[in-house]
């Protein structure tokens, strides 16, 4: 049995994800075939896989970025069937990322306009890749709109406050914790109480004010614990 699909594969040779991406995507609409389910959760294996060899994700990222917005949604009284959503989006939220040239992800220092505009494409491109994807198109619309700002300054749409769903709200506090926390090769770790300071001040800006405060009180119980 063989399956067509819009997906472009490495020959062993030096590849850039974002030349494979776009291969991949000029397939999908090319050929516009109906693939199976495991055909399209293979796709989405492959991706993660790529995402995890260039460094985009690690592990340890996903799995503290999980435990925080469970606990976060679970105080927030997010029905048990988004839960599963939320699990999905903070694995695959920046899935799009395969689209976004490698120059552009790692650059040391400060993007250009141009090269911020490439980089925001990102939600975009993840937003397509779910649409193909029967066991991501439940969490499409929220890899869309993850980066949305409360105060209506996010991208790419420009929504604001209670427009944006709530997982997507909840995920912005915890990955912007998570990755401050972290050592990254631009940034040193800050400790806990300057990164509930940064939070704060992004408080009813970036992020939802309301939530903000349920996330500090969530870390407060789990350092606790």
């Amino acid at each position: 049995m063989s399956i067509s699909l819009g997906f472009a594969v490495s020959t062993g040779t030096p590849v850039i994800m974002s030349n494979l991406f776009k291969e991949a995507d000029n397939n999908m609409y090319r050929e516009k075939l109906q693939h199976s389910l495991i055909a399209r959760s293979t796709i989405v294996q492959t991706l993660m896989k790529a995402l995890e060899t260039r460094d985009f994700i690690s592990k340890g990222h996903v799995d503290r970025l999980r435990k925080l917005v469970i606990a976060l949604a679970l105080a927030t009284g997010l029905p048990e069937h988004k839960l599963t959503d939320l699990r999905l989006l903070a694995e695959f939220h920046n899935i799009g990322k395969v689209g976004v040239p490698e120059h552009i992800l790692f650059k040391p220092g400060p993007l250009t306009p141009e090269e911020i505009i490439e980089m925001q494409k990102h939600c975009e491109i993840g937003h397509r890749i779910a649409m193909y994807t029967p066991d991501l198109v439940p969490i499409a619309d929220l890899i869309l709109k993850h980066h949305e700002w409360w105060n209506g300054k996010g991208y790419p749409l420009g929504i604001k406050g209670e427009e944006i769903p709530l997982e997507c709200r909840i995920l912005s506090i915890c990955e912007t914790y998570e990755i401050i926390t972290s050592d990254r090769p631009y940034h040193k770790a800050m400790s806990h109480e300057e990164a509930v300071a940064e939070l704060t001040r992004r408080s009813g800006t970036r992020f939802d004010p309301d939530l903000v405060s349920k996330f500090i009180q969530v870390l407060e119980s789990i350092k606790r614990d």
